[in-house]
């Protein structure tokens, strides 16, 4: 995992990110505990700081809690998950379409061409 990382951003936001992907794919489910920092470090190929940085950075966004003695956990508030899901798909398209415009494509041009996209896709 350690060679797919970008350096354009820090690394343990980019383990909490894909942690935030899987929370709402449903691979991680509310109340679900995490690996330890040190499996966590080994599955992701990093130093177990980093992952405290990351399991941290996720505490202070409301997204797990750490019980003392148990370990961390996914919260239950399926409220967060939609605002983070909203987030995220804002997120998204905002990069598409900044990207796109880059390229001098006009909005017709993308709505035509992620219609195309989408109806190949079925």
């Amino acid at each position: 995992m350690s060679d797919e990382f970008q350096s354009s951003k820090p690394i343990y936001m980019q383990i909490a990110d894909k942690i935030i992907i899987d929370i709402v794919r449903g691979k991680q489910k509310f109340g679900d505990k995490m690996p330890s920092v040190r499996e966590m470090a080994v599955q992701m190929g990093v130093n177990p700081n980093t992952v405290q940085r990351t399991y941290s950075e996720l505490e202070r966004m409301g997204i797990v809690e750490t019980r003392r003695g148990q370990g961390t956990f996914v919260v239950e508030n399926e409220q967060l998950l939609n605002e983070i899901k909203g987030s995220l798909q804002t997120e998204i398209i905002k990069t598409f379409v900044e990207k796109m415009s880059e390229m001098g494509v006009t909005k017709d041009q993308m709505m035509a061409c992620l219609k195309l996209y989408l109806e190949e896709e079925q």
